[in-house]
């Protein structure tokens, strides 16, 4: 028996794809963009909380479950998926959205923010995942050892690589059922991923951005988190930082009151 948390999945066409998302509440628009090997499921303990303020909508992104994805054909990148976030926007959300991207999807959401922020109310970014302008992934190609375990066979070895490298050591023996039972439903997606790569966005760049900006770390996260935190700080006018304590890259699972309390507490009711 599958021990993942029910929510009830709706379906949008977006840019020609049949888009999974599931919502909670009423009000204005709140939207969630998960990271790696996650999907709407990621975001249980937020769906709810923030649903008592706002419209909450959680996508499953492009080539995420409930796809089963084998790596073959195109749609899987930044660019895809930032495009389709903001055409979800439009289309679901119905009008200018605040927007939470968490790792990878802080990535997504960052590119969606620069592209169009007249789509967006403000930009939450939660340990996103960022390549820094000259700087040098200490990670060692995690993505592609990963890959290269779940190609021979090794799934678990090489999806515990990969949790453990990003959330910190032993996270994924940790992790709870129904976790675990999401990360090997988007196994497919790290095809995908490891072959992806996104642009190194300039100070400049990411200078112009003038929405209302939070900035969420966890407290233990493991590099390079911090480090693209401490630079975002520097590069977006005005950003406002909260750092949750007790908790490690999955901070909105480890702390989720704190997590949800803080993006509260930056866009109001």
């Amino acid at each position: 028996m599958r021990s993942e948390p029910v929510l009830p999945l709706q379906t949008a066409l977006i840019g020609g794809y049949a888009m999974s998302y599931t919502e909670y509440g009423s009000g204005t628009p709140l939207v969630l963009v998960h990271g790696s090997l996650s999907d709407c499921r990621y975001w249980k303990s937020q769906m709810a909380p923030l649903g008592k303020s706002f419209r909450v909508l959680a996508v499953c992104l492009r080539r995420y479950w409930p796809e089963t994805w084998d790596g073959e054909g195109d749609g899987f990148s930044i660019e895809q998926h930032a495009s389709d976030v903001l055409e979800f926007i439009d289309t679901v959300a119905g009008g200018p959205a605040h927007l939470v991207g968490h790792s990878r999807g802080g990535r997504v959401a960052l590119e969606a923010a620069l592209r169009q922020p007249d789509a967006l109310r403000s930009l939450t970014l939660a340990d996103p995942g960022l390549p820094l302008p000259g700087g040098d992934d200490s990670r060692g190609g995690f993505r592609q050892r990963a890959l290269a375990l779940i190609r021979q066979g090794d799934v678990e070895d090489g999806l515990a690589l990969f949790v453990d490298t990003v959330t910190g050591p032993d996270t994924w023996q940790r992790m709870v059922p129904w976790f675990k039972e999401m990360v090997r439903d988007n196994v497919g997606t790290l095809f995908g991923q490891a072959e992806e790569k996104p642009e190194v966005l300039s100070p400049q760049q990411i200078g112009t951005l003038k929405l209302p900006t939070l900035l969420i770390g966890g407290a233990l996260s493991p590099a390079p988190y911090p480090a693209v935190l401490d630079a975002l700080s520097q590069w977006v006018p005005h950003a406002h930082r909260v750092t949750v304590v007790g908790s490690s890259h999955g901070m909105n699972l480890g702390n989720p009151r704190a997590f949800n309390g803080a993006i509260e507490a930056f866009i109001g009711g």
